[in-house]
């Protein structure tokens, strides 16, 4: 391959890398072609970016972008396929989810998600409970929503007392 179109492909994948949040590292060489279309579809629905890539290549991209992505660099050896996401949990359920079929692959070598690496495949079950952004703030606004909502039902059924009280007297 010419230098040349190694600095395209090298561009190439730091752009797409730079378009997403979550980078996992996975290994798929075991998988046979229907398998791999398999997983590339079950990719496309859950709106993960899948990516072959050539372990120098990749690392050269890494080292380029702005994001410091140093701990990933003991996992690029032997076959590399890339997994792109900007939702930190979505790699991870798929390929849980891929897996119960009875397969061991694809097999994660290690991730970048909310700017934390996580290294071997014994980090799948933590990154796939990882709640995204969206999720936390859900849990905060329901969390800060749940007092306010306390006082107002507080006033609302004191009011209702109120009234019954007034009412009643009146009616004496």
């Amino acid at each position: 391959m010419k230098k040349e179109d190694k600095a395209i492909i090298i561009e190439k994948i730091g752009k797409t890398i730079g378009e997403y949040s979550c980078l996992y590292l996975t290994q798929t060489a075991g998988l046979n072609a229907e398998k791999t279309s398999a997983l590339r579809r079950e990719c496309f629905k859950s709106d993960v970016k899948m990516m072959c890539v050539k372990n120098t290549l990749l690392k050269i991209a890494l080292e380029a972008a702005e994001i410091d992505y140093s701990g990933l660099y003991d996992t690029l050896h032997g076959e590399t396929t890339l997994m792109l996401s900007n939702t930190g949990n979505a790699p991870a359920k798929l390929i849980k989810k891929f897996r119960q079929k009875d397969e061991t692959l694809p097999m994660l070598k290690g991730a970048f998600v909310e700017e934390t690496v996580y290294i071997g495949e014994d980090q799948l079950e933590t990154l796939a409970h990882i709640k995204s952004k969206n999720e936390l703030i859900a849990d905060v606004i329901g969390l800060l929503q749940s007092p306010a909502k306390n006082v107002i039902s507080a006033l609302q059924s004191g009011g209702n007392k109120l009234h019954g009280i007034l009412e009643t007297l009146s009616n004496k």
